[in-house]
């Protein structure tokens, strides 16, 4: 088995976990902005003592960073800021399965983000599977009780739009990444990955707290406050984020955002077993699409 797919799979779980808590902090203590922000305040010093461990255990020097790898990393890192917050919006609309479901348009949106950026493209076979997908996210974006509305309402709404803008930008965080960690010259896979979320983490954190400083007064205080919750969603935002980086550099985005999609499977087990929500039947067929997508997408990569 290619290394690159359990990373992925691990990657997929411990951001589960970390949308599940950051709902509960958005619902019971935090706005939008101090839920995305607490994941960067709590895993942004991890990662940091983290690289410094592993370049000291593994006796290599940090990489040199040239102006394109931040180039890269900051517009990867501005991108996923944004495509949290949305995501974390979304948990207002729908329930927390579907909420995930529709951030995973990024794998269609990686598809095309990653050849114009990076000239990396995907199969037709590869392709195919991923139009599979989508089908999926378009049965699950339809508004509860609106089964009697035109289409176009049913599938033009704001959780819809909020879904969508987050997967373009969460595509483009993960091609960014991936260029950024490809262009430095030397160091492992591991060092290359775990550096280039540092920086990015580094640089995200700063930025929302300029904001929430501008723009929230207070809340970076009741984050602070929330540091039991939090914390947890820094540690699991650390996990979910290096296993990621690892396999954007390992392999090509899109096919790595594609089998992530087994996120869904335990977004939809948090569903019913821990938030103790109701999956409709039109969430179960647009969830055994996306899972028909995901199958396809292993067989062919």
């Amino acid at each position: 088995m290619d290394a690159w797919i359990p990373v992925t799979v691990l990657a997929a779980l411990s951001q589960t976990m970390r949308f599940g808590l950051q709902k509960q902090l958005k619902a019971t203590a935090l706005s939008t902005a101090g839920a995305t922000f607490a994941r960067f305040l709590y895993s942004a010093p991890l990662v940091a003592v983290g690289v410094l461990i592993y370049a000291q255990l593994s006796g290599q020097e940090l990489p040199q960073v040239s102006p394109m790898f931040w180039a890269y990393a900051l517009a990867g890192g501005a991108a996923q800021i944004i495509a949290t917050m949305c995501v974390v919006s979304l948990f207002s609309y729908r329930n927390f399965a579907v909420g995930i479901t529709f951030k995973k348009t990024e794998v269609l949106m990686a598809v095309g983000v990653g050849l114009v950026i990076l000239g990396e493209g995907v199969s037709l076979w590869g392709l195919a599977a991923i139009l599979i997908g989508t089908i999926g996210v378009l049965l699950l974006s339809d508004p509860p009780g609106a089964s009697a509305e035109p289409f176009y309402k049913r599938v033009v709404n704001r959780a819809a739009g909020l879904g969508i803008l987050s997967g373009v930008l969460f595509a483009v965080s993960g091609v960014t990444y991936r260029g950024a960690s490809l262009s430095l010259e030397t160091g492992d896979v591991f060092l290359r990955a775990t550096l280039t979320l540092a920086c990015v983490t580094a640089s995200q954190t700063l930025a929302m707290a300029v904001y929430l400083r501008l723009r929230e007064r207070g809340e970076m205080t009741r984050v602070c406050k929330a540091w039991r919750v939090a914390g947890l969603v820094g540690v699991t935002s650390m996990i979910g984020s290096t296993c990621w980086f690892v396999a954007f550099t390992l392999f090509t985005v899109a096919y790595v955002k594609a089998l992530g999609q087994v996120e869904l499977l335990f977004s939809l087990a948090m569903t019913v077993f821990v938030f103790r929500e109701k999956v409709s039947a039109r969430e179960m067929q647009g969830g055994a699409f996306l899972l028909l997508s995901i199958l396809v997408l292993i067989l062919v990569a």
